[in-house]
């Protein structure tokens, strides 16, 4: 008796996890220009990520678009490889005080209605973690944007300073 209610116990948690994953496409409006850009939405518990792509950050810098980079790598990958004109936190993985403390000291360069894209390295719980600190500090969640695959995914060489 006791082994088919742990199995069935086990299959139910299985199973939410499994249905709780999930991902949608949409259209978002930024900028003055009413400029379209195309995000993707993950929804990770209550909270909705919205993502830049690659290809829009790279048209996005080629037109001179008011977007605001922070790169919060570690100063070992800043000093590789980061994007032109992105501001250091050096605040990667996020969690500690220290961590959002380094997140903390950039706010004030963050002021404005401009896109803010936030660039990890890889796109996921770091830049999560730093959408979340930056919405508790009141920046407005509609301009808060994670670099889809991050830093490991940035396939344009000619916007890198090394």
């Amino acid at each position: 008796m006791k082994k088919k209610l742990l199995a069935g116990l086990l299959m139910v948690t299985l199973s939410l996890s499994v249905v709780g994953c999930g991902a949608k496409e949409s259209q978002e409006t930024t900028g003055g220009e009413n400029q379209k850009v195309e995000s993707q939405q993950q929804q990770s518990e209550e909270k909705v990520y919205q993502y830049y792509t690659a290809d829009q950050v790279k048209e996005a810098i080629e037109k001179g678009d008011d977007i605001i980079l922070v790169d919060i790598q570690v100063e070992e990958e800043w000093n590789k490889h980061h994007i032109k004109g992105a501001i250091s936190t050096k605040a990667y993985p996020v969690k500690t005080d220290e961590e959002r403390g380094k997140v903390q000291a950039v706010i004030p360069k963050l002021e404005g209605d401009n896109p803010i894209i936030v660039v990890c390295p890889g796109g996921k719980g770091g830049a999560q973690r730093t959408i979340n600190y930056l919405s508790e500090s009141g920046i407005k969640d509609e301009r808060l944007f994670i670099l889809e695959n991050g830093q490991g995914g940035w396939p344009y060489d000619e916007l890198l300073e090394k």
